[in-house]
């Protein structure tokens, strides 16, 4: 059985394409192209289900048209309409860091190489120019600019980012939290 942390969020089937069971796939992450994995990850019905990948191409560099392995109606690819599609961290991980996108790093714990233990990313501010990983820690979220010289160290197979942050980034009167 597939684990949630196991996989991390790359898009969504949006809409069949056709009468041979083609998907239109929107995604936020083009590892699927990159790495050497054969498979997608489905989230139905609350279960993580793999599909195998018999061939896709590209519409755009935001949408894809896929054929899954067992796929081949109209009918069966109705049921994938709106389906969230996951991607094997383990197979991401084996890119290098400069490679992976950001969504990749939600779910990370934070470390400050002096302050320690900041919290878990859940999620990625990319509304601006300054794109800022949002750090759940306690009951407050944190914005730490995802700016490459602030990182010292992504573990991840422990899936922890360390950074290096300037002083006054943090908040001085920001509780200390456990290692």
């Amino acid at each position: 059985m597939i684990k949630k942390e196991e996989v991390y969020k790359i898009g969504l089937f949006n809409k069949p394409h056709g009468i041979h069971g083609e998907l239109l796939f929107t995604f936020t992450d083009d590892i699927f192209d990159r790495a050497d994995c054969d498979y997608l990850v489905c989230l139905l019905d609350g279960i993580f289900v793999p599909f195998f990948i018999e061939e896709y191409r590209f519409r755009s560099d935001s949408t894809v048209l896929v054929k899954l392995d067992g796929v081949n109606t109209s009918e069966r690819a109705r049921r994938f309409t709106n389906v969230e599609v996951y991607f094997p961290v383990k197979y991401a991980g084996e890119a290098k860091p400069d490679k992976l996108t950001r969504n990749y790093f939600v779910g990370f714990t934070m470390r400050e190489a002096h302050a320690g233990y900041l919290g878990e990313i859940i999620d990625i501010d990319d509304t601006t120019v300054n794109v800022l990983f949002v750090v759940k820690s306690g009951k407050e979220e944190l914005l730490i600019p995802a700016r490459e010289e602030f990182i010292v160290e992504i573990d991840q197979m422990h899936k922890v980012i360390t950074v290096n942050l300037p002083e006054g980034l943090l908040s001085p009167d920001m509780p200390e939290a456990d290692d």
